[in-house]
């Protein structure tokens, strides 16, 4: 990942130099627990509440479940690469002591066999067919499949709209297929098992379901997993399934049959859902403010600079679980304890003042900020898919705003029901009507969507 970001104020440490915090500025007094509220309601308030707070919060998860969150930029990029945070949850004290409850909503972020729970030569081990599976080759190569599915997906919603008397849910009919049949070519996915993989890895990020619901999720979707690891294993072909079959089934195994299933699982679910997300946030803002979307069609920005600008405002990851401090670590004079789980809460660190100035919480598709979002993370566990995602936003929006240019929100905005989590950022439905048809020849816009060779790409 190419940074440009501005110099750092400051290191997580344990003695007392506090991260995103101005030299000689006292540190926040103490106050209680943050709870955060797991129907994902106000996700956008909840950010500005742990952004103003400092550059480590405490907060109650899911269950009473006492944990942090680093919520400013400077602190939370110098968070993601600290030598003393880990991923691995051996270092996470509530679930070692066994004060986790079975059918605690966050269990998978903790416990999946995958590279989002891995540290060192384990992590690289495990990254490395995702990597090669998402390389900027392979993407690039990509780019003609996503747009003939968009294509396909856009000529697709006047009937749907007709069905629906003249309104239809963007999230469903649009959003949602593209990334999913992008990302299920790429790993080797059926058509049958998309669409039950796609709910069940809803139920996983939900943090507003009980804990049975949990339970048999879990049980599910590893169980769907395996079928599709089945299918691939007697047909193989071109995509990571099968390069993940023969790095399991070779003499000297490289992984184990839990990390090819957590990989899966990992891969299928950011590899749709963040982009998913995305799409519709970036939608919804410029339904919002229309003169951001002339600012695109007069030249005055591309599709690139919405793509950045949504990542940065509206992530559509509010709060990543977990990491871990192997010790105790001061961050802007809150002490964070060793074994404590740590969000990181891109959506409040995109909206820091200090880096993105006093307007931060102003959607501006025109911003050039002095240091590069952190949506899709920092270091060495940097989102491998950034590229991919870009690329399929990038097509996706110029050219439904191509096709349908009065394309507009069919509701007031707050009748938008957000997602029931505070990990995942967007609404479960984005109704609006199409207006106008330009047809399959309209005249493009004049910003360029996003590209996986773009500067900061990954």
């Amino acid at each position: 990942m190419t940074e440009a970001d501005a110099p750092s104020s400051g290191t997580a440490s344990s003695s007392g130099t506090a991260p995103g915090s101005a030299p000689n500025t006292p540190p926040p007094s103490p106050s209680a627990p943050y709870p955060l509220d797991p129907t994902g309601a106000g996700l956008r308030e909840t950010a500005r509440e742990l952004q103003a707070r400092g550059p480590a919060v405490p907060v109650v998860l899911p269950g009473g479940v006492l944990g942090h969150a680093v919520t400013r930029h400077h602190a939370l990029r110098d968070f993601l690469v600290h030598p003393e945070v880990a991923k691995n949850a051996c270092h996470f004290a509530a679930l070692r002591e066994g004060r986790i409850p079975p059918g605690w909503q966050l269990t998978t972020f903790a416990t999946v066999d995958g590279m989002t729970t891995a540290d060192g030569a384990d992590h690289r081990r495990l990254r490395e067919p995702v990597v090669k599976a998402l390389s900027p080759r392979r993407v690039a190569a990509l780019r003609p499949r996503v747009e003939r599915l968009t294509a396909e997906l856009l000529d697709g919603l006047p009937a749907l709209a007709a069905q629906g008397g003249g309104t239809v849910d963007l999230r469903q009919g649009f959003a949602y297929p593209l990334p999913m049949r992008v990302i299920s070519e790429l790993i080797g996915v059926d058509e049958e098992f998309r669409d039950r993989l796609h709910e069940l890895s809803g139920l996983v990020v939900n943090t507003a379901i009980d804990p049975e619901t949990v339970l048999a999720a879990n049980r599910e979707l590893v169980a769907v997993l395996a079928q599709v690891v089945a299918a691939r294993r007697a047909a193989p072909g071109d995509d990571l399934t099968s390069a993940l079959i023969a790095a399991c089934d070779a003499a000297e195994a490289r992984l184990s049959e839990r990390e090819l299933i957590g990989t899966l699982l990992l891969t299928i679910a950011a590899g749709h859902q963040t982009t998913l997300d995305l799409i519709v946030n970036a939608v919804r803002a410029l339904c919002a403010d229309r003169g951001q979307l002339e600012l695109v069609r007069s030249g005055r920005a591309d599709w690139a600079d919405v793509v950045e600008e949504t990542l940065r405002h509206d992530s559509p990851v509010a709060n990543f679980p977990f990491r871990y401090p192997t010790r105790d670590l001061d961050i802007g004079g809150t002490v964070v304890p060793q074994g404590s789980p740590v969000l990181a809460a891109y959506g409040a660190a995109g909206l820091d003042p200090e880096v993105y100035g006093p307007d931060a919480d102003r959607f501006d598709v025109t911003r050039r900020p002095a240091a590069r979002h952190l949506a899709f993370g920092h270091g060495a566990h940097v989102c491998p898919g950034a590229p991919l995602a870009r690329l399929e936003a990038g097509i996706a929006l110029r050219a439904l705003f191509d096709r349908f240019p009065d394309l507009a929100l069919a509701v007031p905005e707050a009748d938008l029901a957000p997602l029931p989590t505070f990990v995942g950022n967007s609404v479960t439905e984005f109704p609006v009507r199409l207006g106008r048809d330009a047809g399959p020849g309209g005249k493009p816009g004049d910003g360029q969507e996003g590209s996986a060779t773009s500067p900061g790409a990954g």
